[in-house]
């Protein structure tokens, strides 16, 4: 079964958790990277096929033959095919405080019903990094400086609770203030990533 990820596809968002559902239930597929926009070649089985359609997802049945053209075009173009074999633990990092509506990455994993947790300081200096396989960063500053919110902010309460949020937790941890806290959390992340996170 080929989910396309060009034109012929209305509901991008939604393909990548039909995909992500059918490796979580044991299903096994191909990533085909840069065949019609990274399309993605699943067994076929009804359940994949249930959850495509339910979800507007399109969906085509390929033969053996369909299969064999796709990867001689893959063997013969600037493609690839990367084996998918397991659903990836996912996070991302980002405030306990802080609003969905807010976090783009975090509207689109729900819209696609894409399984994840939130992680923050307390989590990736307990450790928690090596349960996941995929963690989403925004543009995060982890220079623990506030100075580009008191310019335009100042007073607000938001950045107020921030503040006091992100003292505490160094305070918690041991740092002396929040700038050594959030070099300590940069560094953890670098070794996730160093490491194959």
């Amino acid at each position: 079964m080929l989910i396309p990820m060009d034109a012929a596809q209305p509901q991008q968002l939604k393909a990548y958790g039909v995909v992500f559902r059918s490796l979580k239930t044991g299903g096994r597929g191909e990533w085909l990277l840069n065949y019609r926009a990274g399309s993605f070649l699943l067994e076929r089985d009804a359940r994949t096929e249930r959850d495509a359609a339910l979800n507007g997802v399109s969906a085509e049945l390929v033969s053996d033959s369909d299969v064999l053209d796709i990867r001689g075009q893959i063997a013969s173009s600037n493609m690839e095919q990367i084996p998918l074999e397991k659903a990836p633990k996912v996070a991302v990092y980002v405030s306990p405080t802080s609003s969905p509506w807010d976090d783009a990455v975090r509207i689109a994993l729900q819209y696609a019903d894409i399984e994840h947790d939130k992680l923050w300081d307390a989590e990736v200096l307990g450790g928690k990094l090596k349960d996941y396989e995929w963690l989403h960063l925004h543009h995060e500053d982890f220079t623990g400086q506030y100075s580009k919110f008191y310019l335009t902010y100042s007073g607000a309460p938001w950045l107020a609770e921030a503040v006091q949020r992100n003292t505490q937790m160094a305070r918690q941890w041991g740092f002396p203030n929040v700038a050594e806290l959030k070099k300590a959390v940069a560094r953890r992340i670098r070794g996730y990533v160093e490491n194959g996170g």
